[in-house]
């Protein structure tokens, strides 16, 4: 039963996803606070599906895979319900918005490319970025508006999939699981890398 525990804390991070549109849709009292204490354990399932997974020794990357894939779901479905009720900062921040997105789709465009898989570096950078956007979303959430927050989130987002881009053409094959650009030049290079037990597998 332990080694289910991740794949449940990733797809419970899915219908919280889900949970979370849906919640935008109705007029429920204390929307926000409910919302941002879902998203706050949606976050937490993130964190910890990876910590348990390479604790048991499961951390496959068929796994790391449905991880990143199920990450993207349910960051959109929060950005989602964020725009149904925030339509506005959404209208403010459009270019920004659009170009963000536009990067986050190139790392996957680029992966896709090169090796016929979706990313599932989980760089530190990645990780990172991460914690901002979740800062933003909750701000966003409970105001309806983010100035150095979202402006914030949006450098360290470009930032860190340019990273991801350079580390997607550096690497000779496909891996999951790459910290940094100075790792992936070690695995080009035919060297092991060190990883932190805590943070990846």
């Amino acid at each position: 039963m332990k080694s289910k525990i991740p794949v449940i804390l990733i797809f419970s991070r899915l219908i919280i996803g889900f949970l979370i549109i849906a919640l935008s849709l109705i007029t429920i009292e204390n929307y926000q606070a409910i919302t941002v204490v879902l998203l706050s354990i949606g976050l937490l399932t993130d964190i910890f599906d990876g910590i348990i997974a390479r604790h048991l020794q499961i951390s496959t990357q068929k796994l790391r895979r449905m991880d990143s894939t199920v990450d993207q779901i349910f960051f959109i479905s929060v950005g989602l319900a964020a725009y149904i009720q925030c339509p506005e900062f959404f209208k403010t921040n459009a270019s920004k918005i659009i170009i963000l997105a536009g990067s986050e789709a190139l790392i996957y465009l680029v992966s896709f490319l090169r090796f016929r898989k979706e990313v599932a570096t989980h760089s530190i950078g990645a990780k990172i970025w991460t914690l901002v956007l979740f800062g933003t979303l909750v701000q966003v959430i409970l105001q309806c508006q983010s100035v150095i927050l979202f402006n914030l989130c949006f450098w360290v987002g470009l930032l860190t999939r340019a990273e991801i881009i350079a580390i997607l053409f550096i690497l000779k094959t496909w891996t999951n699981d790459v910290p940094s650009v100075f790792h992936s030049i070690q695995l080009r290079k035919g060297k092991t890398i060190k990883k932190n037990k805590l943070f990846n597998s």
